[in-house]
């Protein structure tokens, strides 16, 4: 009970940082489009080495030392991966919910208000972040679990920003644009509380967990945010962002696991 309380607790104060980061919009002016997209290049690129280094590679190293080297290690990671992707990739067809620019998606978008419709794609876009957290704590490994619950805080500073620009651009009011960027993270604590849970059941159901959070992160990354950073022209900026996430995470992973 004690890690899934840790999983819970770690996973809302990183889904509460979406509000923090979200907070320049109530006081600044809105950023331009090209720093909207790097901020969002930097959190897919912190999302990309923690999926690498903090699930992954873990998640192997875990099944080795049940099963022993050979095939089942890699089996696992493979496995795991494609059903955490394909759990990801069912919720973003079946839920109603609304992309900042190509519009609806799922079934019966026209009967949801559509101020939820973005609610539910971030939050197709944030569980699997809480459910990354919940797994790192609910394994014990505190200090693999710290790095990557500071990584995931950390992409949600510019995400939350990135979140409350997008309503702004699409009419909302900045008290809105706000209040709805930072309703998003409060998914996060239920990924985090449903990950702990899971890999608490069973010491075998640990690598199974890891490896199925990188696989919802690395198609969150690769279906919503890489494409989104894109749309505007700015690769360059949100490549250099991407770029600069992910050595900052891999930084992150490698000093603090070492810990």
């Amino acid at each position: 009970m004690e890690l899934i309380w840790m999983a819970l607790v770690a996973s809302t104060l990183t889904g509460g940082l979406t509000a923090i980061g979200a907070l320049p919009i109530l006081i600044g002016k809105q950023p331009s489009a090209a720093f909207n997209d790097t901020l969002l290049g930097f959190a897919a690129g912190v999302m990309l080495a923690a999926s690498f280094f903090s699930l992954i590679v873990p998640s192997i190293d875990i099944s080795t030392e049940i099963y022993g080297p050979g095939p089942w290690p890699a089996t696992i990671a493979v496995v795991g991966i494609l059903m955490g992707a394909l759990a990801i990739a069912l919720l973003d067809r079946l839920l109603p919910h609304e992309h900042f620019v190509s519009g609806p998606e799922g079934r019966d978008s026209d009967k949801v208000a559509g101020i939820w419709l973005f609610v539910f794609a971030i939050a197709i876009h944030n569980f699997p972040e809480g459910l990354a957290v919940g797994v790192g704590y609910g394994s014990g490994d505190q200090e693999r679990a710290f790095s990557l619950a500071l990584g995931i805080g950390l992409q949600n500073l510019p995400e939350g920003l990135a979140v409350a620009v997008g309503l702004l651009a699409v009419g909302y009011s900045r008290l809105k644009a706000f209040v709805v960027a930072s309703l998003t993270g409060l998914i996060e604590p239920l990924g985090g509380l449903v990950g702990g849970i899971f890999v608490n059941l069973s010491q075998l159901l640990l690598p199974w967990g890891l490896v199925f959070a990188a696989g919802a992160m690395l198609f969150v990354i690769s279906h919503e945010i890489i494409p989104e950073t894109h749309r505007h022209g700015h690769h360059q900026r949100a490549t250099s962002g991407l770029m600069i996430g992910l050595v900052l995470m891999l930084f992150l992973d490698v000093w603090l696991g070492a810990v």
